[in-house]
């Protein structure tokens, strides 16, 4: 398998039965003009409806090669992104599609969308799109419980709450399995204080073959490489990624 970083949290996953895009924004390497010429079937997957996550672009794909299959979300779709015929599948928490090649299950978030668990030629893929422990840096040694008054939001945040509900979505997918050969989970220092929280808990609970960090467009290379110093001590191998359209293989 030979994994590339598009962008933010966007990847492509080659097999050798099928290549696999997530969460296409913008590609400033332009890894797209390579995949489309590949003569193996495609498969994209948008994890929600954020602009930083799905754009509307990945539809002119299917006029350069036929073969392009659409995974999506519901929120997209509820959100008017994209018409019902536009998809092969559009797919909300707990749902599954499967044509042989690919079997895909939507598992929950901490913000719009779903994330993804994706099993190909006997690999299993994680791609967490939005879901994190995004109010990490409200859980202080300090912090007494309850609400905090977040000027970011301009409301009142239950951090307690908020770790509790991602926690339930990572306790909701080990019903669906507890090991990833691959994971793309959001390490975004714009978190704050814990920014890493999130990614600490999920391999706390989940075997993990590769670690690649994500969504750190904001907070650069630099900031998603910290995750290694906690990969390091379980055996879990980290991409340090340094580039848009780097790639390594599994």
């Amino acid at each position: 398998m030979q994994l590339t970083y598009i962008f933010h949290s966007g990847f492509a996953l080659e097999t050798d039965r099928c290549i696999l895009v997530f969460d296409y924004w913008t590609d400033p390497a332009d890894v797209a003009s390579r995949f489309l010429q590949s003569d193996k079937p495609l498969y994209v997957l948008s994890s929600h409806f954020h602009e930083d996550h799905f754009n509307r672009v990945i539809f002119s794909w299917k006029e350069k090669r036929k073969d392009v299959h659409y995974i999506l979300s519901k929120d997209i779709l509820k959100h008017r992104r994209a018409q019902k015929e536009e998809a092969d599948a559009w797919l909300a928490k707990g749902a599954t599609w499967n044509d042989g090649r690919i079997r895909v299950t939507a598992t929950g978030s901490t913000d719009s969308g779903v994330s993804w668990v994706v099993e190909t030629d006997g690999k299993r893929i994680f791609h967490a799109g939005d879901l994190n422990n995004w109010y990490a840096r409200f859980l202080t040694d300090d912090y007494a419980g309850g609400p905090v008054y977040s000027p970011e939001f301009g409301t009142d945040i239950h951090p307690e709450k908020e770790e509790k509900l991602f926690l339930g979505e990572l306790k909701d997918i080990r019903k669906v399995t507890d090991r990833f050969d691959i994971v793309m989970f959001p390490i975004d220092g714009r978190i704050g204080n814990g920014y890493t929280r999130g990614g600490r808990q999920f391999i706390e609970r989940f075997q993990t073959g590769l670690f690649v960090p994500m969504h750190f467009t904001a907070s650069g290379f630099e900031s998603a490489a910290r995750m290694k110093e906690f990969t390091d001590p379980r055996g879990i191998s980290f991409w340090s990624i340094s580039r848009e359209g780097e790639s390594i293989t599994y």
